[in-house]
């Protein structure tokens, strides 16, 4: 799907082939390790297509994005699947990398790490189909203001003479344009308070009439209908003595995730305060909606929607574990770009694979209804999932080894998943 984004057929053979490696299972992924994977006699070639190749790595990424989306959209249409949301997820991750000759390089919070240390960012966009599956659709590297303004460093690092300096929430509205432009639509956009602290990526898909649930910090401000302006924490408290639901925010590995909802109107009609309450600690999450007129807005439909979010975090750990998403051993802009683009085609092939197989392998035993039910004598196995076809493509083991694996990964996560699902159902009911 990719032959016509390169210009000569070497390339996109050679792309093959680092394909091939990132999915080979190799502990370690380099320019010597690849190649050595791949059969070639020096790393030159693997080098050279991340580098100096000419093939359109734009192109490429809007490849993966349509295969993707088209891919969980025919899986959402199959006999017997129930209609969900669409939703479109922002969150960025990180790599931590040494020195400081790489594009993007700073000391800096990584997620990855749960610190600051230095690496670089790069963030994403999920397309998150509900009941089908999810996928990563697009990928911006975060660029530091300092280094593009040092012309002698910009060129050592291969940024492009045109490049702007945009914060994460800005290179959320570039990822978000791209999908927009490429027909693909979305029932909510979602990101955390990164990308809902961002005016102009609020205003932008405001101006689109695209309906987004995103967080917002404490701190942040909103009117109220009656005028008066407060913080979200401050609101929250005149939420307190109001009528507070407990609801699912969707079901999780150990059941459903419960939480408190309560939800506030604006001075404006199509904006709305939805407050998670978390039932044992009382912490509060913010969630700032808007929904444009005409489309419909409930409080089911919003929790739902906050609660697709998460999926993304999913095809990030997947694609680490698994493909080598956090191991892009090069410096240049465009050759780190490279790299996460034919990761990107790898995790949509894997995604796209298990959203298609979901009804044929999921065997899974009914989850428990009340508190100290007996287990069923065969609790069945979970579906195949992206990262369990992803460790089908990195760690090919004898026929007879990997079949049993296979089976006996997925019959223990069922069993794990259905004890899970009854102790929180025992919690809950204290």
């Amino acid at each position: 799907m990719l032959r016509p984004c390169f210009a000569r057929p070497e390339p996109w053979l050679q792309a093959g082939k680092y394909l091939c490696a990132l999915a080979g299972g190799l502990a370690r992924r380099n320019g010597w390790t690849i190649a050595e994977h791949a059969g070639d006699r020096a790393p030159d070639k693997t080098q050279r297509l991340l580098n100096r190749a000419v093939w359109d790595t734009a192109a490429a990424a809007g490849v993966v994005r349509r295969f993707a989306v088209d891919g969980l959209q025919q899986a959402a249409r199959r006999p017997g699947r129930r209609g969900g949301l669409v939703v479109g997820a922002l969150d960025e991750t990180g790599q931590e990398k040494a020195g400081q000759a790489t594009a993007g390089v700073q000391r800096q919070y990584l997620g990855c790490a749960g610190k600051v240390a230095n690496g670089i960012n790069t963030v994403h966009l999920a397309y998150v189909r509900e009941h089908a599956g999810h996928a990563l659709i697009g990928a911006r590297q975060w660029i530091p203001a300092a280094q593009i303004e040092d012309p002698a460093r910009a060129a050592a690092m291969g940024l492009p003479p045109d490049l702007e300096f945009r914060t994460k929430g800005q290179l959320a509205i570039d990822i978000a344009a791209e999908a927009l432009a490429d027909g693909i639509c979305f029932d909510f956009l979602c990101g955390d308070e990164v990308y809902g602290s961002c005016t102009q990526l609020r205003e932008f898909l405001e101006a689109r009439g695209q309906a987004y649930v995103l967080r917002v910090p404490r701190n942040f401000r909103l009117t109220l209908p009656g005028g008066q302006r407060l913080t979200c924490a401050d609101a929250a408290q005149a939420a307190a003595a109001s009528h507070c639901e407990v609801r699912s925010a969707g079901t999780g590995a150990r059941g459903q995730r419960w939480y408190g909802w309560s939800w506030l109107a604006t001075a404006s009609a199509q904006h709305y305060l939805l407050i998670r309450r978390h039932l044992r600690t009382g912490e509060l999450a913010f969630h700032y909606c808007f929904v444009p007129a005409g489309q419909p807005v409930t409080l089911t439909r919003l929790i739902r929607a906050a609660g697709l979010r998460w999926p993304v975090e999913e095809q990030f750990r997947a694609g680490k574990d698994f493909l080598g998403l956090d191991e892009s051993q090069v410096r240049l802009y465009p050759a780190i770009a490279r790299h996460t683009v034919l990761v990107m085609a790898a995790l949509a092939i894997c995604a796209v694979t298990a959203a298609q197989l979901r009804d044929r392998t999921d065997t899974q035993a009914p989850p428990p209804v009340r508190p100290g039910q007996a287990p069923p004598a065969d609790t069945g196995m979970i579906p195949l999932t992206t990262a369990e076809i992803a460790r089908l493509l990195t760690r090919p083991a004898p026929p007879g080894a990997a079949a049993h694996w296979l089976a006996f990964r997925r019959r223990h996560q069922a069993r794990a998943r259905w004890y899970h699902q009854r102790t929180r159902l025992t919690r809950n009911t204290e």
